[in-house]
């Protein structure tokens, strides 16, 4: 009975319309796997049954990934040494430079055995571990930043290191999605551009790169940066840390009530964010003006409003204030109806 219960959960989430549901977007750009992998369509298809698992059915269960165990064996019984009657132990595939200046001087010394991966709850200097240490330092400069009671050296420290974590942050994740152009010409560098160029990594890169050269600091900045570097920490502890006593007794709630509250973390960026650059274009007529920084901000928000990941959450709060905003400048200023239909289409072409 069990088996087909599986069986017809399994079926079920085979058939299940992942590209239809925008949680499975956001999750898939969060699973950070090889490039090589992630083109194979059975891990594709494993990470939606277990993404299925997470959000639709958690009593489904995911069989592991037996294609990346499989790979892996293959790839190291194909490097072996290759034992017959014909073939001593000293003898070693033919490789170029040192090795085989060592192969023929005779056989080397016995590697020493490899150590035993750490148990579940450990943190482990890898790739992921990295980015979860450095969101975590970009949450405690932004709350250093953004603090109301901290003295203004502190708060404006707190304030560029928050950036320049989250720009470091962000150029890694475009390193290890997109990794380098494959080749260094105009034909390649656009097609490595216009898979970079609407990423969230890319724009949360700029977004940090345009506010850290400002010479006045805008703390309210921080506020998008801080509820992104939250939302990758509390998923990295989800995952890796469910397990553990300290996770499960200080941190097992705020991290499910973050992950039941992501679209008011996305809502409250994408406020913030509008609401910056009308703060920048109030700026210009006050003595902390730059409007370079100003025209520079308004073309990252039409990226914001057009990106595959930020689209949804900027076309909403744009459709509020044209709806607040509209009927007032009809009734109250009509003259300014034409000049903001021209800037209407700038933006929205």
């Amino acid at each position: 009975m069990a088996g087909e219960a599986q069986g017809g959960r399994r079926a079920a989430a085979e058939a299940y319309a992942y590209d239809d549901d925008s949680r499975w977007s956001d999750y898939w750009n969060n699973v950070l796997i090889p490039p090589h992998l992630s083109a194979k369509p059975e891990v594709r298809r494993h990470f939606q049954l277990k993404f299925y698992q997470r959000f639709v059915d958690p009593e489904f269960v995911v069989e592991p990934l037996s294609s990346m165990k499989d790979g892996t064996k293959d790839s190291a019984a194909s490097s072996s040494v290759p034992r017959g009657p014909n073939v001593t132990v000293n003898q070693r595939p033919a490789t170029t430079g040192t090795n085989t200046a060592r192969s023929t001087a005779g056989s080397a010394p016995p590697r020493p055995p490899r150590a035993a991966p750490p148990a579940d709850g450990t943190l482990q200097l890898d790739q992921k571990s990295f980015q979860f240490l450095n969101n975590a330092w970009v949450v405690v400069m932004a709350i250093f930043a953004i603090f109301p009671f901290l003295p203004r050296g502190i708060s404006d420290r707190g304030y560029r290191f928050s950036l320049a974590g989250n720009a470091i942050a962000c150029a890694h994740c475009l390193y290890l999605n997109n990794q380098r152009p494959r080749s260094w010409n105009l034909r390649g560098l656009q097609q490595w551009l216009q898979s970079v160029v609407p990423s969230k990594d890319f724009l949360s890169f700029m977004y940090s790169l345009i506010f850290f050269s400002s010479i006045h600091p805008i703390k309210f900045a921080v506020i998008p940066v801080f509820c992104r570097s939250l939302e990758e920490s509390a998923t990295f502890l989800r995952r890796n840390f469910s397990n553990t006593q300290l996770y499960k007794r200080f941190l097992q709630r705020p991290c499910e009530l973050l992950a039941s509250n992501r679209t008011m973390l996305q809502m409250t960026s994408a406020n913030s964010e509008i609401g910056i650059g009308f703060q920048l274009i109030f700026m210009i007529i006050t003595p902390q003006r730059n409007l370079v920084q100003a025209l520079i901000y308004w073309q990252l928000l039409k990226l914001f409003y057009r990106a595959p990941y930020t689209s949804q959450y900027h076309q909403q709060v744009w459709s509020r204030i044209g709806a607040k905003a509209d009927p007032l400048i009809h009734r109250f200023a009509p003259v300014l109806e034409r000049p903001l239909d021209y800037v209407r289409n700038w933006f929205l072409n």
